[in-house]
């Protein structure tokens, strides 16, 4: 996030114990064994909020849960303490922090899950393929954060290009046609940054990355459809049992 050009000083981070801030004794005692976590309260926080998990819902934007599978993880009451028009995205596997309906319900306009079952899923199965692809296809010696944000941002322009409402933020794991695009924005960041062993052009990387993508898609709905592999259940059909 930091290398995305989100400020530091903006983020809350939260643990177990409540808020992470500068001078909180349990991260002096880890300094030394968990540096990360004693250099995030220093970087974070700036306005220096203290206190639980529910006290740093108050009056915050956004909510990026990655923690404890729910229900109840995220509780509907915090929720409510969060600013108008607030985001959450629980993305805790297989059960998010909070059901999305109760934390609409608690008033917040956007909400998102790791799960394919729910609008606006937020997982790393947008990532992976599209940025393992993009790295092979230059057989780049390393994957840099920068090229993560490449990827993350080539996912943001194809879902406002094709447009986006509240219950559909994100590109969808059926929208192939976005890992392509991701790939390519992926091996030309390695590329720029000197990690990738050979440099293919832009149209190059784009005919290569659609070639093996779209093959191995149509392999799988021909395996489907031959009953060599179930096909995967409607989203719509998860859903309702889950609810029930």
């Amino acid at each position: 996030m930091f290398r995305a050009g989100f400020k530091p000083g903006n983020l809350i981070l939260v643990d177990t114990k409540g808020i992470l801030h500068a001078g909180r004794p349990d991260l002096e005692k880890i300094k030394e064994g968990n540096p990360w976590k004693y250099e995030l309260s220093e970087k974070t926080n700036a306005e220096g909020r203290r206190g639980s998990i529910e006290e740093s819902f108050d009056s915050v934007d956004a909510v990026i849960g990655a923690s404890k599978p729910g229900p109840g993880t995220i509780k509907k009451d915090w929720v409510k303490k969060m600013a108008t028009d607030s985001i959450v995205f629980a993305c805790a596997n297989p059960v998010p922090e909070i059901w999305p309906w109760e934390a609409k319900e608690a008033g917040a306009r956007i909400v998102g899950t790791g799960r394919s079952d729910f609008p606006n899923q937020i997982n790393n199965s947008l990532g992976f393929p599209a940025i393992f692809r993009g790295v092979l296809d230059v057989k780049a010696t390393t994957v840099t954060d920068d090229m993560c944000v490449a990827a993350a941002r080539e996912l943001a322009l194809f879902a406002e290009e094709r447009g986006i409402h509240e219950n559909d933020v994100a590109p969808r794991m059926e929208e192939w046609e976005v890992f392509p695009r991701e790939a390519v924005a992926c091996a030309l960041q390695s590329i720029k940054e000197g990690v990738a062993r050979i440099k293919p052009s832009k149209q190059e990387l784009w005919e290569g990355a659609v070639s093996i993508i779209k093959n191995a898609r149509d392999s799988t709905h021909l395996l489907m459809k031959k009953g060599f592999i179930p096909a995967a259940p409607k989203p719509e059909d998860i859903l309702g049992k889950t609810q029930h």
